[in-house]
């Protein structure tokens, strides 16, 4: 299965935050899935830490991307068909970077492993 991991379920994984469900532990840690990090998560995170709104474990620079060659994660980077899902997207959900994971998973055949509830009516597959 290929999954999409969510900024927060990234986050998550990587402290092993109880948070993070059994589920969505189990499938990241898989040998026979492909787990993918969008670098809009990437971006997602520096924004926050910018804003005080994020606080780290660990400097940024220490824990990305070493963090994801670590773990086996590829990066999956944003494409013009990417940006281009996004209109066609409705607006159920006004977050841009929730909204470009989306568009990603879609574009990708990906299964999005997140806990956010807003993501159901995209009929994008999401585990938890």
């Amino acid at each position: 299965m290929k999954l999409l991991l969510d900024t927060h379920t990234l986050l998550w994984f990587l402290t092993n935050d109880r948070s993070l469900s059994t589920q969505a532990r189990a499938a990241i840690e898989a040998g026979g899935n492909l787990c993918s990090v969008s670098a809009a998560s990437l971006w997602e995170v520096a924004v926050k830490v910018a804003l005080s709104k994020l606080t780290l474990p660990a400097p940024y620079a220490d824990i990305f991307p070493r963090q994801l060659e670590i773990n086996g994660f590829g990066l999956l980077p944003i494409t013009p068909t990417h940006c281009a899902a996004l209109l066609t997207l409705p607006l159920h959900h006004r977050d841009p970077f929730d909204r470009l994971l989306l568009a990603q998973a879609q574009s990708e055949a990906m299964t999005l492993v997140s806990d956010d509830g807003q993501f159901a009516p995209y009929g994008v597959p999401v585990l938890w």
